[in-house]
């Protein structure tokens, strides 16, 4: 394929571009009052979540400071944070006694959780679902919270249905979606007992270039695998664009806690996504399944409204996608099991 200007060459570059924050990141943060905390921020959104809102912090509020907690099992993650200004504090959020040491910010953002693995240990799934937050929750009820979640907590929906709404009632598929449920409920039961402000930040597919839906069909295709079309369809966001949502939504909380979907304006075929990742890559795409009339989508038009669309487009997504894999880019090879459709992780 021909490479195009604004393609990323590099991970130092990927940092860079999705930790950059936005004129409307650096205005919010001109706006906060108090530090901001990260919990679980050594997954695959956090590290560059918390550089976004330093740097904005940075060039509009350099007072504010930008706390990171986590087990931080993955190698360098706290060096690099570190240089970026970041603090960074090692805790377990399941045990209590890590929890009430941790300083009291009144801005907080709760990315912990377990998706992968959830049907071989449901126990650690429901633990890490439910019971970790309901420390958070109880430890930081005096706080506004932005709370992650998923699009998983809906039922499959017809492909042409435009997605589920924030309206529309839960009805989540297999023990993770339901365990992710069972988190919503723990933040929403602090917002209502102890005035708590909260957002349920109900994310679906953030891609970053080294993981996402778009990242899994795009390698199928260059490799030769099979495209599975069971789930026909889905929605996808820049990871850049969910990092300026998530801080962003730290004003939008409230008690009772509000619901926000957050993710890209389109829903995306599977076949046709293939389609054109085989384009360019000169490749035959191979599928495998028949393709279904349902899948897990949500509509984001009220995140829209109130935040603006995405600043990355689908179409801009996807080259940069089909860029990275044609060079070899780097992967985390955290595969999203986008094909899943009985909630078995």
């Amino acid at each position: 394929m021909t490479a195009n200007p604004r393609d990323i060459a590099s991970v130092d570059e990927l940092e860079e571009r999705l930790s950059a924050p936005s004129p409307r990141d650096v205005e919010a943060v001109r706006r906060l009052d108090g530090d901001v905390i990260i919990l679980g921020a050594g997954g695959k959104m956090g590290p560059s979540l918390a550089r976004r809102i330093k740097r904005a912090a940075d060039a509009a509020n350099p007072g504010l400071k930008v706390i990171a907690v986590s087990r931080f099992g993955s190698p360098g993650v706290v060096e690099e944070l570190n240089r970026a200004g970041i603090e960074t504090l090692a805790c377990d959020l399941a045990r209590p006694d890590d929890v009430e040491p941790l300083p009291l910010c009144p801005n907080v953002l709760f990315l912990s959780g377990r998706k992968f693995g959830s049907s071989d240990r449901p126990d650690l799934t429901w633990v890490t679902n439910t019971v970790l937050p309901a420390h958070v929750a109880y430890h930081y009820r005096a706080s506004r919270i932005v709370a992650f979640s998923t699009g998983n907590v809906y039922p499959l929906v017809k492909t042409d249905s435009g997605g589920s709404l924030e309206i529309d009632a839960p009805d989540p598929v297999g023990e993770y979606a339901q365990s992710c449920l069972g988190r919503e409920r723990v933040f929403e039961f602090h917002a209502i007992e102890y005035g708590t402000r909260c957002l349920i930040f109900r994310l679906n597919y953030a891609i970053d270039l080294r993981y996402g839906v778009l990242v899994d069909i795009a390698r199928k295709v260059r490799s030769g695998q099979p495209v599975d079309l069971t789930v026909p369809a889905f929605n996808a966001i820049w990871q850049g664009d969910a990092n300026s949502y998530a801080l962003r939504s730290l004003e939008l909380g409230s008690s009772p806690a509000r619901v926000l979907n957050v993710t890209g304006p389109e829903t995306v075929r599977v076949r046709q996504a293939a389609e054109f990742f085989a384009n360019a890559f000169d490749r035959e795409p191979v599928f495998r399944g028949e393709e279904g009339a349902r899948a897990f989508l949500s509509n984001a038009s009220l995140c829209h409204t109130l935040l603006g669309t995405p600043q990355v487009s689908m179409g801009q997504l996807m080259h940069w996608v089909a860029h990275w894999v044609e060079i070899g880019g780097a992967s985390l090879n955290k595969p999203t099991k986008f094909e899943v459709a009985d909630g078995r992780f």
